[in-house]
């Protein structure tokens, strides 16, 4: 186990850049320099940029040089007059590649269908091509928290005799302190660092296993890429208010303060994020479900890539230490008409 994370000083924490040595902030002088480039790739005078953003030339000559702090519509005029996205002008470093730009263009106005073929043929050229028959071995759930996948996959782990990982558990264990905590202390980002590395030790691993996976993890694109190459994912679909009742069933009655708002609050969540959950394998939807029916339909959507069953003996072999031995309250309310999550399933 690893030592537990240390308070970081003022000097460890993220302030910003510090300014350079003639006193322009380093973001204001990457901006100007990000503008001049573009311009004279486009071959364009500084009066013809400014006369066609309809912005003044001195106004302009501040941006360019960093000392102009621009209002968003102002480079939003730049960049509409630069012939290009937004995201150019406030982009990073890596919009200078001549390559990249040339694939953002390829990539322009694609449908969803056609950029999710293109990140599979990507995958395939610098992914871990060696995963993919590993990838069958593990089952990952993933959804927003309340969907059920503590406790459906539990059981799915016993019925196969396997290793049941609780990913929150183990980036709690990685910490040295509750999930809560952690972003508390540290913030969101040293959250998704924590949940990085509980992966790729669960990766390491290279054992069968069911895991049941924070509702946040596809906040952070390089760790859902991990998870979608090296396992079999399945999305554990809810309406909002069975993600509601079931976590409020779990015991976490914080919900219940201005119900009406953390159901709006809910339903964002879910509609920013479904767009991701969408990209898993296989989908379950428990709504009005029982448990038990949850848990059929999804042994029977997994059934031809869930490794064989294995007697107690195997199990231990296969490192079932690891399982999540469930509490009184998630024992109780097992049998419930809902699959519920334990109460504190991390940055759900």
């Amino acid at each position: 186990m690893l030592p537990p994370i240390a308070k970081r000083s003022a000097a460890d924490r993220p302030t910003g850049a510090a300014p350079v040595a003639d006193g322009r902030d380093p973001l204001l002088r990457q901006l100007g320099e990000r503008v001049r480039t573009l311009r004279a790739r486009r071959g364009m005078t500084r009066k013809a940029l400014a006369a066609s953003a309809d912005v003044s030339e001195r106004h302009l000559a501040n941006l360019e040089s960093g000392v102009g702090n621009a209002s968003i519509l102002v480079l939003r005029q730049v960049a509409e007059a630069l012939a290009c996205p937004l995201a150019d002008v406030v982009g990073d470093a890596a919009h200078d590649s001549a390559e990249r730009l040339l694939i953002d263009d390829l990539l322009s106005g694609r449908s969803d269908a056609e950029l999710e073929t293109a990140r599979h043929a990507l995958m395939g050229i610098f992914g871990d091509t060696a995963a993919l028959p590993a990838a069958r071995r593990r089952i990952a759930l993933i959804g927003l928290r309340g969907a059920g996948k503590s406790s459906l996959g539990k059981r799915l782990a016993d019925a196969l005799g396997v290793a049941f990982v609780e990913l929150s558990r183990d980036i709690e264990r990685l910490a040295g302190c509750r999930a809560d905590e952690i972003h508390a202390l540290y913030g969101q980002a040293a959250y998704r660092r924590y949940e990085r590395r509980a992966l790729e030790a669960v990766l390491a691993a290279d054992t069968d296993a069911v895991i049941a996976t924070p509702g946040g993890i596809v906040a952070e694109p390089a760790t859902f890429n991990r998870l979608l190459a090296h396992c079999t994912t399945v999305w554990v679909q809810a309406s909002p208010d069975e993600h509601m009742r079931r976590v409020m069933a779990q015991g976490d009655m914080r919900p219940m303060a201005g119900n009406r708002e953390a159901m709006d609050d809910l339903r964002r969540i879910l509609d920013g994020r479904a767009a991701f959950y969408a990209k898993a394998d296989r989908v379950l939807d428990t709504r009005g479900k029982t448990l038990v029916q949850a848990f059929d339909a999804l042994r029977t959507i997994v059934a031809d890539v869930a490794p064989s069953p294995r007697p107690s003996a195997a199990r231990g072999r296969a490192g079932a230490s690891r399982d999540v031995v469930p509490s009184p309250r998630t024992t109780r309310h097992a049998t419930e008409a809902a699959p519920g999550p334990r109460a504190a399933e991390g940055s759900g």
